[in-house]
């Protein structure tokens, strides 16, 4: 399945040693995951990692120890379930002992985390992006499911990250039957800031990549407007009837900057 999910189109692969592991499964799952990273990965811009179990658990503390003990650590680890800053703060120190480079990825999904998003999403360098964990967060919360109901929650989510300069992801679309709903979940979360979405298939991904991407159109647009803007030099400039002040330009910019990676 590695294999498969790095041949998927998506950005990122992760490797399960979590919810989606049993209990009686975990040591089993944990050697085979490490044993993926023994030889050297190939450079094809994916994203490899491992979610551990909690670091409060016993199977975190676990997956922890196998990864220190490891000279070959996945380049980078997804912690769930994070309350405080202290837990990535303890994981960077052990990663920063065992000379391990390991990244980060923070998935806020429960109350705590969510309280403390902001602190969580600057208390250390490793981290590359936050998740919104929406099925255990609409558990903390009491709530349904629901883009609705989660909507102040993937808020502050997303507010953290920005604040902090990170990626942040939202939860994956779990209903495999219902693509055009993942769709506009996936559109709906993107206006609200988030960067990408977790897919939990592979005819998933085709559509996220498609909702996350840049059209051609807004691709020339921006090349446009930052060109008009550079040359005008005056600080503002109007573009099709438009004001585009220095605002503006921070969006182009990252518009341009998602082309140029994939080439447009």
């Amino acid at each position: 399945m590695y294999p498969k999910a790095l041949a998927s189109g998506a950005d990122i692969v992760c490797v399960e040693l979590e919810d989606g592991i049993a209990p009686k499964d975990k040591a089993e799952a944990r050697k085979n995951a490490l044993a993926l990273f023994e030889q050297p990965q190939a450079d094809d811009g994916v994203e490899r990692m491992v979610r551990i179990n909690s670091m409060r658990e016993r199977f975190g503390i676990e997956d922890v120890n196998a990864i220190l003990a490891t000279k070959t650590p996945p380049p980078a680890l997804m912690m769930p379930k994070v309350r405080t800053p202290d837990e990535v703060v303890i994981l960077d120190q052990l990663l920063t002992e065992a000379g391990h480079n390991s990244r980060l990825h923070v998935i806020i999904e429960t109350n705590e985390g969510l309280e403390a998003a902001y602190a969580i999403a600057k208390c250390s360098e490793r981290i590359d992006a936050l998740f919104f964990g929406g099925v255990d967060m609409a558990a903390e919360l009491r709530c349904p499911n629901k883009f609705e109901t989660l909507f102040y929650a993937r808020s502050r989510v997303a507010h953290a990250s920005a604040l902090a300069g990170l990626d942040v992801l939202d939860v994956p679309y779990l209903d495999l039957d219902d693509p055009e709903g993942m769709r506009i979940e996936a559109q709906r979360v993107r206006d609200l800031g988030f960067t990408g979405k977790g897919s939990i298939h592979p005819k998933q991904i085709a559509a996220l990549n498609e909702v996350f991407t840049p059209t051609k159109d807004q691709i020339s647009r921006a090349r446009r407007i930052i060109n008009e803007f550079e040359a005008a030099d005056t600080g503002l400039v109007v573009i099709d009837g438009k004001l585009i002040e220095k605002p503006v330009m921070r969006e182009m910019y990252r518009i341009i900057s998602i082309a140029d990676r994939l080439g447009e």
